[in-house]
């Protein structure tokens, strides 16, 4: 039988909206003022928010956007001093790398919805996304190196595996700001279109991906991330694993040497089953 799928209540938020209607939450970075760059309050904000969307099982889709026709300026450079010494600022890098992991590891879909600026943390957040739609105008780079600090979630590990050592450089080295269609270019974005078509172009990617299986998108998304960093041979053994969950779940579930659950049933009651096993294995090889 199957349950009832419910979310839990939604987190308390200042600096950024965080909205739920059915199996789409969309969070909206709200700091315009700033070009919604990430201070540790808005940091601390969106792990709460992805933690809320992580433990929601009705949720499927997951939108991440900026307020005021941007996307997010990055980390808040006012603040660093606030940060603490070195080995505090380390602590506060780490909270921002299981920020990005959370949203690449989601058991949903996340699509980054791009306008304005998404430099910095700001296009971090773009790369642990499993679609960026962008609007013509935005704009993307990793500007640190002109601050005189380096990126710490994403700026030179994600995107190395995303375009390669080489444009990573180019990228972090430089510092130089790029059009959106370059990002396209560089397998870093999707697609870009006109401003004004935005909004649309993400509800025409939502509605593609409301017609599919869910659980089969989760175990495709599962797959590709875990296969992309793993040798041939291992990827290949999530695919096989996968081929067998998904052959479960469409209800070829029963094989003959399973114990389709008795070993589980049997622990409850301690039956004979139970008692066989362990009588068996609870002393052997231990003198």
């Amino acid at each position: 039988m199957g349950m009832t799928l419910t979310s839990p209540p939604l987190p308390d938020a200042e600096q950024l909206q965080l909205t739920h209607q059915g199996d789409l939450a969309t969070i909206v970075l709200n700091r315009p003022a700033v070009r919604n760059c990430l201070s540790m309050q808005l940091s601390d904000e969106l792990v709460s928010a992805l933690r809320w969307v992580q433990h929601s099982e009705e949720v499927k889709l997951v939108v991440i956007g900026g307020a005021g026709g941007t996307f997010c300026a990055g980390d808040d450079i006012t603040e660093m001093t606030r940060w603490g010494n070195a080995n505090q600022v380390m602590r506060r890098v780490q909270i921002y790398q299981e920020m990005a992991n959370l949203i690449e590891e989601l058991d949903k879909v996340t699509i980054a919805r791009v306008d304005g600026y998404a430099v910095g943390g700001g296009l971090e957040i773009t790369m642990a996304c499993d679609f960026v739609v962008a609007s013509r105008d935005a704009r993307w780079g990793m500007p640190e190196v002109d601050v005189g600090i380096t990126p710490g979630w994403g700026g030179t590990t994600r995107m190395t595996r995303l375009i390669g050592r080489r444009r990573t450089k180019e990228i972090n080295l430089l510092g130089a700001l790029h059009t959106a269609q370059r990002a396209v270019d560089l397998d870093l974005w999707n697609v870009v279109v006109d401003p004004e078509d935005l909004d649309a172009e993400v509800q025409r990617l939502l509605t593609v991906l409301r017609s599919k299986n869910h659980q089969a998108v989760r175990q495709l998304k599962f797959i590709i991330d875990k296969g992309a960093n793993a040798d041939l041979h291992t990827a290949q053994g999530f695919e096989k694993l996968s081929a067998g969950l998904t052959g479960a779940v469409n209800g070829w579930w029963q094989v003959p040497d399973a114990d389709q659950q008795t070993g589980i049933n049997g622990f409850a009651t301690k039956d004979e089953l139970w008692q066989h096993r362990r009588g068996l294995a609870i002393d052997f090889w231990t003198q």
